[in-house]
């Protein structure tokens, strides 16, 4: 890994894919424990999360079903405070064991939002599993129920997350330079 420029910023080496891989393994391994008599509804926020719930769903032993939603909240390298919905889940969830995995929490903005959606779809079980967590950032009541790697409140992309667009199919997460 070397440091790259994206948009004119620079970013340094952060976190390798072995170890991103290795706490999705670990998280799937968990999820299934506690679901391998039921069939979950794994709902993937986009765009970020397209990588880390390709790979998270190929180490998911059981069964399973997936849908997606998009939001967004996000403008350069700053969150904008508000959530706005691109694109809602298209399959019937209510009933259902749900968990969302996300890329990253950090704010928490965009999880009281999933959070609102998903409880008036009346879903039987709700579930947050995120691969990244911030947690100096984060500042709400909610309970992310599986963390998969806890970073410091620096911009970082690659893995899914992007800068402006930027980023997203870096095989290895990078952190903003300072």
């Amino acid at each position: 890994m070397k440091e790259i420029e994206i948009h004119g910023k620079r970013f340094i080496p952060y976190i390798a894919f072995e170890e991103i891989e290795h706490a999705i393994i670990d998280m799937a391994n968990k999820i299934y424990d506690e679901y391998k008599d039921e069939v979950p509804v794994f709902v993937g926020v986009l765009n970020g999360v397209v990588m880390f719930m390709s790979d998270f769903l190929k180490h998911y032993p059981g069964e399973c079903e997936i849908s997606f939603l998009k939001l967004s909240s996000y403008e350069g390298t700053e969150t904008t405070g508000k959530v706005k919905i691109q694109m809602d889940i298209p399959i019937s969830v209510e009933g259902r064991h749900v968990i969302i995995l996300e890329d990253i929490v950090d704010t928490g903005n965009t999880l009281v939002e999933l959070h609102k959606i998903l409880t008036e779809k009346k879903v039987k079980s709700l579930k947050i599993a995120t691969l990244l967590f911030k947690p100096d950032a984060y500042k709400k009541d909610l309970v992310v129920d599986l963390v998969g790697l806890s970073i410091p409140d620096k911009f970082v992309v690659g893995y899914g997350l992007d800068f402006d667009g930027f980023g997203r199919n870096l095989p290895d997460i990078y952190q903003i330079k300072s």
